[in-house]
């Protein structure tokens, strides 16, 4: 295609690639969590399928930009304050993922998460449509970085396909690494609360930069790196 041949097409693509890596972090957490309920036999089938509906849904919303755009108009008007269908998801969205969050880190502190996962192995359904309910609400903000980054369809779509991809070859070791350390679990289901707060006030209008949050995950997770590091060399000496 003639829009290849350009050197900024390119970087554009680049660009929007990583972006949309990054911005399916917190997917990958979630869909790692949840996976990890099931029996180990069922893991690797729930994360690949989360990620493939995450991937057609993705696309779906790119076929569908004009809609996308048209979600931002005004739905609902409170006197000066006005809520579009996309606030509404993503405050909803984000009040989900606080409180599944939280429920989770309550069962892991109180010492019942066993009699929680018994309930949910037999559930492989409940546990994908959790991951599709999330990617939903991930999907939409994902598509409007992808938006508000380029014009071009056919590079939101590769950037799309591509992150989704590098995903997948990375889920197995986010999932084993995440189930392996409890104090990783917490941690993620940290951020995870985090990002849905953080999705609670961006759909009432409260624009947090992505920077600062990306910012403290990964400072957090080297400190976490740091204490697993330093509990294994106690061990060993020990």
């Amino acid at each position: 295609m003639e829009i290849f041949l350009h050197f900024d097409t390119w970087i554009a693509l680049l660009t929007l690639t990583f972006m949309e890596i990054v911005l399916g972090i917190d997917n990958i957490i979630f869909i790692s969590i949840v996976a990890g309920k099931l029996p180990e036999n069922q893991q690797k089938k729930a994360r690949i399928t989360g990620l493939s509906l995450a991937l057609i849904m993705r696309i779906l919303l790119l076929l569908s930009i004009t809609w996308i755009i048209g979600l931002t108009a005004p739905v609902l008007t409170i006197s000066d304050f006005e809520l579009s269908w996309r606030d509404i998801i993503l405050a909803a969205g984000g009040g989900f993922l606080l409180v599944k969050s939280i429920l989770e880190i309550h069962h892991k502190v109180e010492g019942d998460e066993q009699e929680m996962v018994a309930k949910n192995v037999r559930t492989f359904g409940y546990a994908i449509m959790q991951i599709v309910l999330l990617d939903i609400i991930f999907s939409f903000d994902s598509i409007l970085t992808a938006i508000g980054l380029t014009n071009e369809l056919i590079l939101m779509i590769i950037a799309v396909i591509v992150s989704i991809i590098i995903m997948m070859i990375f889920a197995r070791a986010v999932s084993d690494f995440v189930n392996k350390y409890p104090t990783v679990q917490i941690l993620a289901l940290s951020f995870l609360i985090l990002i849905g707060f953080m999705l609670i006030i961006e759909g009432f209008h409260y624009h947090v930069p992505k920077g600062y949050i990306y910012f403290a995950v990964f400072f957090s997770l080297i400190i976490e790196m740091l204490n697993i590091r330093y509990r294994s060399k106690r061990t060993k000496t020990t």
